[in-house]
Formats: structure tokens, sequence, C-alpha cells
């Protein structure tokens, strides 16, 4: 089995909010990550796709089209964007790195053309990161 990754960026902002809960309950809970204006982040986007090589091109799958796939069907919806009401992917979803990267995974797992989506990795920071390998 050969791994291919693909690394992207992004810029998102985000507010951790259960309307559920009062404004103190949100703040105890999610802490600054509840600010009523928004907080964000520069995201990194790993996207990895599992195979073998076709013999007769040597690719698991072409990069340049999984490019082309995480841009348009992520990219282009979540970067310089408010996670919680302008991605329409994620709209009634609280916005967690956890629930953005399931999110993210259902926004390919049906678009990869030959291999398979092995996982998909966000780094919400330089020291976490989430990884999500379906269910």
């Amino acid at each position: 089995m050969v791994y291919i990754t693909r690394r992207e960026t992004f810029a998102a902002a985000h507010r951790l909010f259960n309307p559920e809960l009062t404004d103190e309950e949100n703040y105890k809970l999610y802490g600054k990550c509840s600010n009523p204006n928004w907080h964000g982040h520069n995201y990194t986007l790993e996207v990895v796709v599992a195979g073998k090589p076709d013999p007769s091109t040597g690719f698991v799958m072409d990069i340049k089209q999984l490019k082309e796939i995480i841009r348009k069907n992520v990219i282009e919806k979540v970067d310089h964007k408010n996670l919680n009401i302008d991605t329409d992917f994620m709209i009634g979803i609280l916005p967690s790195a956890e629930n953005i990267a399931i999110a993210i995974w259902r926004q390919l797992e049906d678009k990869i053309p030959s291999g398979k989506l092995y996982s998909v990795k966000l780094y919400e920071t330089e020291n976490n990161y989430f990884e999500y390998k379906g269910e």
C-alpha cells in the first residue's frame, strides 16, 4: 500500500458556541474560543489517499487532481471564511477542530477517483492537530 499526502493551508474564523448553553456556560466550557466576535486560525490540512500504484501511470492517483479536488471542495469554501456562517458544509455543526476534520472528510470521501481516502489531518496550531480516518 502506498500513501500519498497533499498539504493545503487556509485561514478561517469560528466560534465555539453551543446555543443550548448560556454565554457564561459557553465561556466556562470553551474559554476565549467562545468569543462572540469570533477568533481565527491559520490551519494546515493534510489529505492522505491510500492505494496501489496503477501499473500504466505509476500513480495511486494524480496528485494534481487531488490538489484540485481539495481546493474545489474544501479550500474555496473555508479560506478566509467564517466557518459558523459562511461554509455550507459546516452550517449547524459546532466547529471544533474534530468536527471540522470530519466535515472535510465527508466533503472528499466520494470524490477520490482512485485509491481510497485514508485520513484527514487538520492542524489548528503548531502543536495541536486532529486526525480523522472515517468510521
